[in-house]
């Protein structure tokens, strides 16, 4: 089982790293997936060697995970081939062309004009196929650059490229510009939506959920059917009693996608309607999704359309999960009580499980008492699950979305980096964050960059996308003893 699951990952993740940076490092695939592995493989050793009880040194994982991680970064870099340096002339208004250009002469010449040097001072024109990188120095704000550019290439050369403004490694600011795949299509482009498609998943997800639910808390509701499920099938009416976890599920997730849509659609960003994954397992449910079909023009627009949905699913969540509780019950705790365990769930185990049960419960609830929780406060519970997961700060998760736009695409890579660190850490103190930490790891840690990938936010996005991050260490940090003593006594 061991093998078969280091097989998968291994695939998965040769997958991840040929699509994901293949095509920018001349650093050989599989040398890349070895580095990627080795934490992996070293565990899935240790296990086959000393047993499934005994798990590896923590301080050993996390040696191999730091050296491997910079090990990758640092061979993806070395495989870049490196620019020359910039003319040092500021003066100088005629810039260094290298490579073969699918431009003609006249228009690398006209190119070349459609930087001001009062805006950008272009110094080196390098074309790599159809795609040409264009790198100088910033003379003025990033956003007048970007602006100025951008509409004296738009007005040369219409709509023939997609402008890319972006930060090297080095924080040099340069421009590429990307063919825009629509310029010269021949064929008519697909339809945006598929409305019927998204209401018959939304229909399906729902009978999965139901379905699930009613399965999952069949004690409540049959002894005979927790006995014998097939009964379902005679009698569908025994449904009903899952639907609250169904309607209540779905709600928190169709709220967090529709945050997502909506903003998108704000900033004429092309948009697919939210799309549920059905599953006959588990939460009845893979969640949500939305596609994104058009390019995010700046970092402001990356943090908007990142950050609405984990919002607007945290305001569904809140009331969903309090009013749960209110429904649940308040047993004795026992050795079995834990932070997943519906039937006798810790809600002294984070700082917000702690404070909303409070909140709920009040003084029924005390220090030595658990709960066990009702259909729709096992929703809200991973309504919270689900906020957390998708603002954690790696690649392109919205937490992920959230700190590229914040600080760039360099400084999230070594969030996303140090992120995965501590959810690894908190998988070996607490086996339930394992899956979160291979899913983590499985997850490409650059986000894809905006148009203009170089505009700073303003001070109020600022504050709230560390608000965001707060929410997150809230969910799932351990309630310190000081706040257990003033709300339980």
């Amino acid at each position: 089982m061991i093998l078969l699951f280091l097989l998968l990952l291994g695939l998965i993740t040769y997958f991840i790293v040929q699509r994901g940076v293949a095509s920018s490092t001349t650093t050989p695939v599989w040398m890349l997936w070895l580095v990627m592995m080795t934490p992996a493989l070293a565990w899935t050793l240790w296990i086959l060697i000393q047993g499934e009880d005994q798990p590896p040194p923590l301080g050993l994982m996390i040696a191999l995970f730091l050296i491997s991680s910079l090990l990758y970064l640092y061979l993806i870099q070395a495989g870049r081939s490196s620019p020359p340096d910039p003319a040092t002339d500021e003066g100088q208004e005629q810039s260094r062309v290298t490579s073969t250009s699918s431009l003609t002469v006249e228009q690398q010449k006209q190119l070349q004009q459609c930087f001001p040097w009062s805006a950008y001072a272009l110094h080196e024109t390098e074309f790599k196929g159809q795609v040409v990188i264009c790198r100088g120095q910033l003379r003025t704000s990033s956003e007048v650059a970007y602006q100025t550019v951008r509409e004296k290439i738009e007005a040369q050369f219409g709509d023939r490229f997609l402008i890319v403004f972006q930060e090297s490694f080095e924080g040099k600011p340069f421009f590429i510009l990307i063919p825009n795949p629509q310029f010269e299509a021949k064929t008519p482009q697909p339809r945006l939506t598929r409305p019927m498609t998204a209401l018959g998943l939304l229909a399906l997800t729902v009978l999965t959920t139901t379905l699930m639910g009613t399965l999952a808390f069949s004690d409540l509701v049959s002894p005979e059917l927790e006995a014998n499920p097939n009964l379902l099938l005679e009698n569908p009416s025994l449904l009903a009693p899952g639907l609250p976890y169904a309607i209540a599920l779905m709600t928190i997730l169709g709220i967090h996608e529709l945050g997502h849509y909506v903003m998108a659609r704000r900033y004429k960003i092309k948009a697919t309607l939210p799309y549920f994954i059905p599953v006959p397992f588990f939460l009845g449910t893979f969640g949500a999704f939305i596609q994104i079909r058009s390019p995010i023009p700046n970092r402001k627009a990356l943090f908007d359309v990142g950050i609405a949905g984990p919002l607007a699913g945290l305001v569904a969540t809140l009331p969903i999960f309090l009013w749960g509780l209110s429904l649940s019950d308040v047993i004795a705790a026992s050795e079995n009580t834990s932070m997943f365990n519906f039937d006798s769930l810790n809600p002294k185990a984070t700082v917000v499980l702690a404070i909303l049960s409070k909140i709920a419960l009040g003084n029924q609830l005390t220090g030595d008492m658990a709960l066990n929780l009702h259909p729709v406060a096992v929703a809200g519970f991973l309504g919270l699950v689900i906020t957390a997961l998708n603002l954690i700060p790696v690649g392109q998760l919205d937490g992920g979305h959230v700190v590229h736009a914040m600080f760039g695409q360099r400084t999230a890579i070594a969030i996303g980096q140090i992120s995965r660190l501590l959810v690894l850490i908190l998988a070996f103190l607490h086996q339930e964050f394992l899956w979160w930490a291979i899913f983590l790891l499985l997850m490409p840690i650059a986000d894809e960059p905006a148009l203009n990938d170089v505009t700073e936010l303003d001070n109020g996005r600022d504050f709230l996308g560390l608000l965001a991050l707060v929410i997150l260490v809230m969910i799932v940090l351990p309630a310190p003893p000081t706040l257990i003593e003033w709300f339980y006594g």
